[in-house]
């Protein structure tokens, strides 16, 4: 189908991560990420998934979400995930689509892609690629000239090399000058969550503890937003769809 979209999953449950941490929140995850970073949690979304338009994703949506009402009635947020959302084209009339009917819409994408394509009315949650991801390299430099004041940068952080990365582009940047900023701590995977496709951390870097990267925050007085996966504190770290 023209106006297909390759989806894992459709579900409910609260915006774990952002500005926007803690809020009811409808998410589709689409399959397929062209990147393999170390620390990857959702590399069962590397493959499979259903062949779905976008009025099928829209109605998926309803069913679940009940965002059809007047507008204090109906969850306003959406995220789109993956995966690697951007990878698939049709991904930007869903969330047009999404946006038409009065929804907050979020992407969560990489840097590795153009996000100028999107909607304006679109959030992106742009995460820059640090070294121990295996992928900051892949990273796009044109990408920072094009975020909005509504979009947030986001660096996952696992080492002490990761924080002095995102600290050197943080002011060569002036990324918080341009939009809200992320410091995110990387979440050890479980041992079944670590697939064998990704990549490996480089030789030489020294893990930080949550402790440690709020604490170096705080000593630089970095206008940064520290936070921790949410929803790995309420369910158990591997659960899918939520």
């Amino acid at each position: 189908m023209s106006d297909s979209l390759l989806v894992h999953e459709i579900y409910l449950s609260i915006q774990g991560e952002s500005t926007f941490a803690g809020l009811p929140c409808a998410f589709v995850r689409l399959t397929g990420c062209d990147l393999r970073c170390s620390y990857c949690d959702t590399a069962y979304a590397f493959s499979g998934g259903k062949s779905m338009t976008v009025d099928e994703v829209v109605l998926a949506l309803e069913a679940q979400c009940d965002f059809t009402g007047e507008p204090g009635d109906k969850l306003p947020l959406v995220e789109i995930t993956g995966g690697e959302p951007l990878l698939q084209k049709n991904v930007h009339p869903l969330m047009s689509c999404l946006c038409d009917i009065g929804l907050t819409v979020l992407v969560e994408t990489s840097g590795a892609h153009d996000i100028s394509a999107s909607d304006l009315r679109v959030r992106h949650i742009m995460d820059l690629k640090c070294p121990s991801s295996g992928e900051s390299a892949r990273m796009l430099a044109e990408n920072i000239a094009h975020l909005k004041a509504t979009d947030e940068v986001k660096f996952v952080i696992g080492t002490g090399e990761d924080y002095d990365w995102a600290k050197a582009q943080l002011a060569e940047h002036r990324l918080d000058e341009r939009c809200p900023v992320l410091f995110s701590w990387v979440a050890p995977l479980e041992p079944h969550q670590q697939d064998e496709s990704l990549k490996p951390v480089p030789a030489g870097h020294t893990p930080i503890s949550r402790r440690e990267l709020v604490e170096r925050i705080n000593l630089d007085r970095l206008r940064v937003r520290f936070q921790l996966q949410m929803h790995k504190f309420i369910w158990p770290p591997d659960k899918k769809g939520v």
